[in-house]
């Protein structure tokens, strides 16, 4: 009976939601497997093994990610988008952190997974042409976007910023204020 109620895509939902609750590398097959109630056995006709597992969260992550970047971004330009972008990046680490961490993995490039994370790619790619930047001027902006969303969101997540009184959220206002104003300034060469 619980086996009828099982697919590939329920059981991909479930192992999210299982690390949100448990964090993404606590996921195994036998811990899915009992939330299910089932052997683990029972799970393997709907993936191959633990990193198949793994990268099927990554694809839900990035593709909820990426689909709530785009209807934030809808309309929006310059500062506006880059704060919407942010905030979406920040907000979902927040509110699915085991998501958030599948969404870090190295995927292989010629997986379906990867069609979700160039569409991040191509998203800051627009904001950053209300930003005038030419390459290779746009892949180090995309890198330090990346890696200033991802170290915030990281080093909030982990308690870093709990040693001072100065409330989080102003820091992360202002640490997209510097952004755009890099952005605006870019160095030649």
């Amino acid at each position: 009976m619980a086996r009828a109620r099982l697919t590939t895509e329920r059981v991909t939902q479930a192992a999210a939601d299982l690390a949100d609750e448990i964090g993404f590398q606590n996921v195994t097959v036998s811990a899915l497997a009992r939330s299910f109630g089932v052997q683990p056995a029972a799970l393997y006709s709907h993936v191959k093994d633990v990193q198949d597992l793994r990268e099927r969260m990554a694809m839900l992550a990035l593709t909820e990610l990426a689909d709530r970047a785009a209807a934030a971004l809808a309309g929006r330009a310059g500062k506006d988008a880059l704060v919407a972008f942010a905030n979406v990046y920040r907000d979902y680490a927040k509110a699915h952190p085991g998501r958030y961490a599948a969404a870090q993995i190295e995927l292989d490039p010629g997986m379906t997974a990867a069609v979700a994370a160039r569409r991040h790619s191509d998203m800051t790619r627009a904001i950053l042409r209300g930003y005038d930047l030419p390459e290779p001027a746009q892949t180090d902006a995309i890198r330090m976007l990346s890696s200033t969303f991802h170290g915030y969101v990281s080093l909030e997540k982990a308690g870093g910023f709990r040693h001072h009184p100065r409330e989080v959220d102003a820091s992360w206002s202002r640490t997209l204020d510097v952004l755009d104003s890099v952005l605006r300034n870019w160095p030649p060469g």
